[in-house]
């Protein structure tokens, strides 16, 4: 057998398994089973997050978001643009004070001399130095810009002046390109003028690809000049990308100051990046991305209340709130569901840590594997349960019956269940499932753990690789179950118990006794026949009554034309208090009419003449409060169990389980 390898980046929440979709469908359904709405269900459990059953806690949407916000505190904290701005303040105010100090020197030692001429010379230079100072302006690109034409006395204070400007410079480039932060440590002229070709090479190419025009220069000419500049882009588009991000936290960071701090800031940079020749070219090109990335929100202003912090580290501050606020967008939603998929997991990481990606990551993972495994399907009315996944549900019910019933003492008479073993062998195997008797199919097993674990011995069993042997039964039954769907059955908690139940059993029948007959009815003001697919997702209306006469009625009529054994499986949490006028219109009446009883216990005989056995599980009441249910056991013949709601599917398994063994 050929074999064939496959490769792909490894990823760090590699180490983890993939959560199950079998588990997963497990931690929804009794939401989904008292609700009746499979997204709202699963939105549900990626909000909350969960547990999974090894111990692992998947964090939800609801943890993600406060990871979020505590982070976008905290970030809010480190940078503030204003504050920046007075460093540099401060800085020029000291530079000029060292100035001070040597024009003073310099009038002292004049004066010193004795000589007239070098005093009034002197005492005439100090003045105009003086004068040329105050006349430079209040803003910082102001006076940055006088002193840049200042013929400096003090050298010290030149040479402080020539690193603050250096800085400056510095940081207005890293500002705008922080991906080349090593270029950006010492740019020469040379370097500079390759800066500005590089943004004119992209600009162009900006414009012709809006026009549909060839690129000239083509993107492979592009890199191999200006590479080193975008370290990983592999495309226009990510270039683009890049430099618009960065363009957009920029703006960011300046709509975090008032008007007047904004329009210094901006004055400083717009000089600075004059100085470099780099003005005309960084404008075009911000002009270009902001139409090349018109999905970015070029408005959005960085609440910036930190200390410190360079222009360069409040961009980068300010871009990474803008991915906190759109991952806090996406994570607060109300579908957690449908905003799952959108979740960008680079920038979850970048901001939230590998963590919380791997949490979204898996969380994405199984909501696919859910899809892929055929539980669900996706229409335009959202998520709903496939066919397959209402067969996994009862399933699951099924074996967690099994479990309670080999863990539970026997309920009084009845015997512990078994499964039916009458009957003849045929030459088939199945899987096996939770609960069956074990009479391994050998050769059919074997197989499966060969085809699992490879050729070799020692042959290692595992559970799924389990078959049995199976036998045609040699009875036949049809049953109906008919469920109480009135209010009080959702008011008491009642209804997902029996509707496991319903689940578990059908999902019993359909896989050890197909060829029997089941059915199910929903019984309130009136009865209906309802598919098993259905169950699951069942809900209560607000009507009142129930009709248990008109659920008779139906459950007759299904089983009208079934061989066999023919049973009504009644659960109910009250007596009749509904039924069917002449006129066919349902009438209710709190406490039950006489005629409602008579109309009900004459279905019942019915029922009886036509060899349907009713068999009544009453919940959550006292025989003494519920004597019409003894009363139909005693005309039927059927039985009548009381029973907690939390014993309900142990006592129906184990009643039919127990009525269908063969010989």
């Amino acid at each position: 057998m050929a074999v064939r390898y496959g490769f792909r980046r490894w990823d760090e929440d590699d180490g983890l398994d993939d959560l199950d979709p079998d588990e997963l469908l497990a931690l929804v359904t009794d939401d989904l089973l008292e609700n009746g709405d499979l997204e709202a269900a699963l939105d549900r459990l990626v909000r909350e997050g969960f547990t999974t059953s090894d111990g692992q806690r998947v964090e939800g949407m609801r943890e993600l978001l406060e990871r979020a916000r505590s982070r976008r505190r905290e970030l809010e904290d480190q940078a503030n643009p204003d504050d920046e701005l007075e460093r540099y303040r401060e800085r020029l105010d000291e530079i000029e004070a060292l100035e001070d100090a040597a024009l003073e020197e310099l009038d002292a030692e004049a004066g010193a001399s004795g000589d007239e001429r070098r005093r009034e010379v002197t005492g005439a230079y100090v003045r105009a130095q003086r004068l040329a100072r105050r006349l430079a302006g209040a803003t910082v690109g102001e006076r940055i810009a006088s002193l840049q034409s200042y013929e400096f006395t003090s050298s010290e204070a030149r040479e402080s002046f020539e690193a603050l400007v250096e800085e400056l410079r510095h940081d207005v480039l890293a500002t705008y390109f922080e991906q080349s932060k090593a270029f950006m440590a010492n740019p020469d002229p040379a370097e500079l003028a390759r800066l500005r070709d590089m943004m004119d090479a992209l600009s162009t190419m900006i414009e012709q690809d809006r026009r549909g025009e060839p690129l000239d220069p083509t993107f492979e000419d592009f890199m191999e000049r200006f590479g080193d500049f975008f370290p990983g882009a592999t495309n226009l588009q990510d270039v683009v990308g890049a430099m618009a991000q960065r363009a957009a936290a920029a703006e960011a960071m300046f709509n975090s100051l008032s008007p007047a701090q904004q329009g210094e800031l901006r004055d400083l940079m717009g000089q600075m990046l004059s100085d470099m020749d780099l003005d005309l070219s960084l404008y075009r090109l911000v002009s270009n991305l902001r139409r090349a990335a018109p999905e970015l929100d070029w408005h959005r202003s960085a609440r910036l209340r930190g200390t410190g912090g360079s222009f360069a580290s409040a961009t980068s501050v300010a871009g990474q709130l803008g991915e906190l606020r759109d991952l806090e967008e996406f994570l607060g939603r109300a579908g957690a569901v449908q905003g799952l998929p959108e979740v960008d997991l680079d920038a979850v990481r970048r901001n939230l840590g590998p963590d919380a990606a791997t949490h979204v990551a898996r969380l994405q993972r199984a909501m696919r594997a859910l899809r892929e495994r055929g539980f669900v399907d996706r229409s335009a009315a959202g998520l709903t349960l496939s066919a397959k996944g209402v067969r996994q549900i009862g399933q699951r019910a099924l074996g967690d019956l099994f479990a309670q019933l080999r863990q539970a003492p026997p309920f009084g008479a009845h015997r512990e269940a078994s499964v039916a073993r009458g009957g003849d062998r045929e030459e088939t195997a199945k899987p096996w499932e939770p609960g069956e008797a074990l009479s391994l199919h050998l050769s059919a097993t074997l197989r499966n753990a060969i085809a699992r674990s490879g050729p070799g011995t020692p042959v290692k069993l595992h559970p799924d690789d389990f078959e049995v042997e199976e036998y045609e039964a040699t009875r036949r039954a049809a049953t109906v179950f008919a469920i109480d769907l009135s209010l009080s059955m959702a008011m008491r908690g009642n209804l997902v118990p029996a509707k496991k139940m319903v689940l578990a059993l059908t999902q019993l029948i359909r896989t050890k006794f197909p060829r029997d007959f089941v059915a199910v009815v929903g019984f309130a003001e009136t009865a209906q026949e309802l598919r098993v697919r259905d169950v699951a997702t069942l809900s209560i209306d607000y009507a009142y009554g129930t009709n248990l006469q008109h659920a008779l009625a139906l459950s007759r009529h299904l089983l009208a034309a079934e061989r066999g054994e023919r049973q009504v499986v009644v659960v109910t949490d009250g007596e009749p208090t509904a039924h069917l006028m002449d006129s066919g219109e349902p009438y209710f009446a709190w406490p039950p009419v006489r005629e409602t009883l008579e109309r009900t216990m004459a279905e019942v005989l019915r029922c009886t003449r036509a060899g349907i056995v009713i068999n009544t599980f009453a919940l959550d009441i006292e025989r003494s409060q519920f004597p019409f249910v003894e009363q139909i056991g005693r005309v039927n013949r059927g039985r009548t169990f009381y029973t907690s709601v939390d014993d309900l599917g142990r006592y129906v398994l184990d009643d039919f389980v127990r009525s269908r063994r063969v010989g």
